[in-house]
């Protein structure tokens, strides 16, 4: 009788410790498989953050060492459901350009690979700064669309050593961001002269591509690490994956469909706002008060 009330105890201790964790990603879900639908991207955006606010007020044994590499690595793990979605929702209306794909993989899984490596010797604080810093001049552009006024007209993708060094850069800052690299694509292929509704969808395809060597490096990296967050597989948090995977799969069609039919300007300069307002939220920390 003891033991049942103990188990009831730790039961219930857990369902009120790991709500906000559940509630807060199905939130997140919804809105990540939306964006990513919309604009071809992972979701990273809005997970990384997501997480690592929510992870950041549960109590754990290990403090806030690992709170950016969990949210890092379970952001990538939930990309790959969400891009698989959204590209599968693209394929549909023929938009996804699978040759660039193709000719990319092998220099973007690459790059992946170097940047877990990477993020496996950078602490906590160290990445919430480069995440910070590297959504500034995104968010900037989706406002402003600065680098959207030089497009060229004819279809002219990179090759040879440009493709190898763009394709590995992409890889290595997408796992290091724990993002989907949909925004760098799009711009890498509008800026070649890709049409932006075949560059959206193509983009989602990338994200597919990072998300499954970024999600088993991170695994691998978090293998036998103390005080991580309750139901994590080394930086893989599989009670965040659940929970925002089962949102963000039925949102990112419905993101795609939009892509097709709303105003994309608008909706970019709101999602530049958003991430402009993250960037302010990572590094709010660096300034003394």
């Amino acid at each position: 009788m003891a033991d049942f009330a103990s188990q009831t105890d730790w039961f219930g201790a857990a369902i009120q410790q790991y709500g906000l964790l559940v509630l807060s990603m199905l939130g997140a879900g919804l809105l990540a498989g939306f964006v990513a639908g919309m604009f071809g991207i992972g979701g990273g955006f809005v997970v990384v953050p997501a997480l690592a606010a929510v992870l950041s007020v549960l109590p754990h044994e290990g403090g806030d060492e690992h709170i950016m590499h969990v949210a890092i690595g379970t952001s990538l793990a939930t990309i790959f459901f969400t891009s698989l979605r959204s590209v599968q929702a693209h394929a549909k209306r023929g938009a996804v350009d699978w040759s660039i794909l193709k000719g990319w993989l092998p220099w973007v899984v690459g790059g992946v690979i170097g940047g877990v490596a990477l993020t496996s010797f950078m602490d906590g604080s160290q990445l919430k700064i480069v995440f910070g810093l590297f959504l500034i001049p995104l968010g900037l552009q989706f406002v402003f669309q600065i680098l959207g006024r030089k497009v060229k007209t004819e279809e002219n993708m990179p090759k040879g050593p440009a493709r190898a060094a763009l394709g590995s850069g992409l890889g290595a800052f997408s796992s290091l961001l724990g993002i989907g690299g949909g925004t760098p694509a799009v711009l890498i292929m509008t800026m070649s002269g890709v049409n932006m509704h075949r560059a959206v969808a193509t983009a989602a395809g990338f994200g597919t591509i990072i998300a499954v060597p970024g999600a088993i490096g991170s695994m691998i990296a978090g293998f036998g690490q103390s005080g991580l967050p309750a139901g994590s597989v080394g930086f893989v948090n599989v009670i965040a994956l659940v929970s925002i995977t089962a949102m963000s799969i039925w949102t990112a069609p419905l993101g795609a469909a939009a892509a097709h039919s709303l105003d994309p300007v608008k909706l970019k300069r709101v999602f530049g706002g958003y991430l402009l307002f993250t960037a302010v939220f990572m590094l709010k920390d660096l300034v003394p008060v």
